[in-house]
């Protein structure tokens, strides 16, 4: 977002252009990779989104030509571009087709030229390109909910076969089949059935402070904080856990709506918090 800007001449450059912008964190593949599939998925949504303003921009069809993570930031845990030297309104002129030739390290693409002389949408299908390469390939296939792999294979490899999907609006039904709702919600997750073997004790109003035992992907670093569908599903995450024996349902939810559930070791000490529900495994 741009707060501010001001012409100035500096160290003998007229007319030299400086922006204050809002600060984002450095995006970091590595680190990307160790966070859980559904903030994987809301920034991939977040560069998909991106990709189709800047093939529908005020100025024109916008390609990125140094397209690469360094160019982005993080903000409150979504992607933007933070890097603007490189960009480019200009689609590249052409005689036939073979002038339209993008070649990257992968694979090789050759597009059509239009009756005006243009390479028909090389601009955009360069961001699609360098999308998948760069962000799809990695972040939405690992550990992806096994109910939506048929779907997001499909995304990812429509991406990266730029001759079959000639815009970034093909790649916004995500908006409609992968967005916050009830019924993706229950897609999302794949509710689980609880175990017919375990049972577990409901403690209204209770939290176990301690006892906390670290798993991945977590949403705290000390601790093993999942998010879940439904109390079932936190009773399955538990069961496939042998340190388990108590989760904790908090009041926080996920950005899809998906509850925070705290999974603990043990229940020795259980103190009063109104915003909690404790569930404890009762043993024989």
């Amino acid at each position: 977002q741009l707060y501010g800007y001001c012409y100035q001449d500096s160290n003998d450059i007229p007319d030299t252009l400086t922006t204050i912008t809002e600060l984002g964190s450095p995006l970091e593949m590595i680190q990307l990779l160790q966070t859980s599939w559904e903030d994987r998925f809301r920034i991939c949504l977040s560069l998909v989104r991106l990709l189709h303003y800047l093939a529908h921009s005020p100025l024109g069809s916008v390609t990125l030509l140094d397209f690469r993570p360094r160019q982005f930031v993080i903000v409150d845990g979504e992607l933007k571009v933070t890097d603007l030297d490189d960009a480019s309104i200009e689609e590249s002129s052409c005689t036939s087709n073979s002038d339209c030739f993008m070649e990257f390290p992968a694979r090789n693409f050759t597009l059509p030229c239009s009756v005006e002389g243009r390479c028909q949408s090389m601009n955009e299908k360069r961001n699609l390109y360098n999308a998948y390469r760069f962000f799809f390939t990695y972040l939405l296939p690992h550990s992806a909910p096994s109910s939506l792999r048929p779907l997001l294979d499909k995304i990812v490899n429509a991406t990266g076969n730029c001759n079959k999907h000639g815009d970034a609006k093909y790649f916004l039904v995500w908006d409609g089949e992968l967005t916050p709702g009830p019924s993706v919600n229950s897609e999302f997750t794949q509710k689980c059935v609880k175990s017919a073997n375990t049972k577990y004790r409901r403690v209204p109003e209770a939290f176990i402070p301690d006892e906390n035992y670290r798993c991945w992907p977590s949403y705290h670093h000390k601790g093993c904080l999942l998010s879940v569908f439904d109390t079932n599903e936190a009773m399955e995450i538990c069961d496939s856990y042998s340190q388990c024996k108590a989760f904790v349902l908090t009041n926080e939810t996920t950005w899809t709506g998906r509850q925070l559930v705290f999974f603990k070791m043990a229940s020795n000490r259980i103190v009063p918090d109104p915003d909690k529900i404790t569930y404890v495994k009762v043993t024989d």
